[in-house]
């Protein structure tokens, strides 16, 4: 664990300069997404009614769910009952496996709407965006499930959870990146 001015920072340093890399690049594909909003304004502005809605609601209760399933780990793990922190990491698993699921059955309702990444700017820059998201939260989903299996194997513990945090954090910046996703291609215009 990382101490920064006397305030812990959980995980290890490399798992936050890979968080920080990740959180750079969203960054860029932000910037480029409003900069493409600047030069192409219709498009923009119209792309956002074409997409179902619903399917961007229930990733964002999907994700935020995520969220609270990984903290609960967490605090299990620092109470030493590996049986809760398996039960909560499971749970944080089938978020990320539904939110895939999710995005999955979006992208095939787009499909038989007649979108795709090729039908203007606004809906390149969706793909581009949510399909390099969708991506992040499958490799979450992986560093999850291994994490999963190592506590369920006893190697985590109350005071050996670092990797266990490492993971964890990078699950939140995986939904951090979503709440910023989902008003900025469904709902703003």
């Amino acid at each position: 664990m990382l101490t920064v001015n006397k305030i812990k920072v959980p995980g290890s340093v490399a798992a936050w300069i890979f968080i920080y890399a990740e959180l750079t690049e969203f960054g860029f594909f932000f910037i480029a997404f409003l900069l493409a909003k600047l030069y192409y304004p219709v498009e923009f502005y119209q792309g956002p009614t074409h997409l179902p809605i619903l399917t961007g609601l229930l990733n964002t209760l999907v994700l935020l769910s995520s969220s609270f399933f990984v903290a609960r780990a967490m605090q299990s793990i620092k109470r030493d009952d590996k049986k809760r922190t398996v039960f909560w990491l499971l749970l944080t698993i089938s978020a990320g496996l539904t939110y895939c699921g999710i995005k999955t059955w979006e992208y095939h309702l787009n499909e038989q709407a007649g979108i795709g990444p090729r039908t203007n700017y606004y809906f390149a820059a969706y793909y581009y965006i949510t399909f390099n998201h969708l991506l992040h939260v499958l490799i979450g989903t992986c560093t999850i499930i291994f994490v999963t299996i190592l506590t369920a194997l006893g190697y985590y513990n109350k005071s050996n959870h670092e990797g266990l945090e490492s993971a964890a954090s990078y699950w939140h910046m995986i939904d951090l990146v979503w709440i910023l996703i989902f008003p900025l291609l469904y709902v703003l215009r």
